[in-house]
């Protein structure tokens, strides 16, 4: 289940708007400090709205198209917050083939969101990736940022059941 309520865009929350500020303001005489920016909000922020897409385009005086190309370009962007947590199911060639979609019915089952979804106690988030060239050990899930190859239904509900009960005692 994905959540219902909306948090505060992180352009309008007082404790995340000056950091924010400061990495434009590091930036933005930066010979293509664009990407730089984005790459930092994105790693302090965690995510890219589209009230912070325009600011930065406002800060940078570049069209907002511009910004927003950029985010809808590059996979590892994101328009929306992710779960604490990120699953990441490679449908490449040799994922495909190599039974990928068995996880995700699996993870599916477990979780009980859909890919693109987070789960309600926003702790893990599952998405659907490109290649990650690891096609010997297809397939592959991605648990967050950590190959997991030669992926089995069982070995998958594993590691999810690890990262809940994880959760459950921190």
């Amino acid at each position: 289940m994905t959540s219902k309520t909306q948090p505060v865009d992180p352009l309008y929350n007082p404790k995340l708007r000056p950091i924010i500020d400061k990495v434009i303001e590091d930036n933005i005489n930066l010979e293509g400090g664009l990407m730089v920016v984005l790459n930092n909000l994105q790693s302090k922020i965690g995510f890219l709205s589209a009230p912070m897409q325009e600011y930065v385009a406002e800060r940078l005086n570049i069209p907002v198209s511009k910004v927003h190309g950029v985010v809808s370009f590059y996979s590892f962007f994101t328009t929306v917050p992710r779960g604490k947590h990120v699953i990441k199911f490679c449908i490449g060639t040799a994922c495909y083939v190599g039974g990928i979609n068995q996880m995700i019915d699996k993870a599916k089952q477990i979780l009980k969101v859909e890919p693109g979804q987070t789960t309600s106690d926003g702790l893990i988030t599952l998405e659907i990736c490109r290649c990650v060239g690891a096609c010997s050990q297809a397939p592959v899930v991605v648990f967050d940022e950590v190959n997991q190859g030669h992926m089995k239904p069982a070995k998958f509900g594993k590691l999810v059941e690890n990262i809940l009960k994880d959760e459950a005692n921190a």
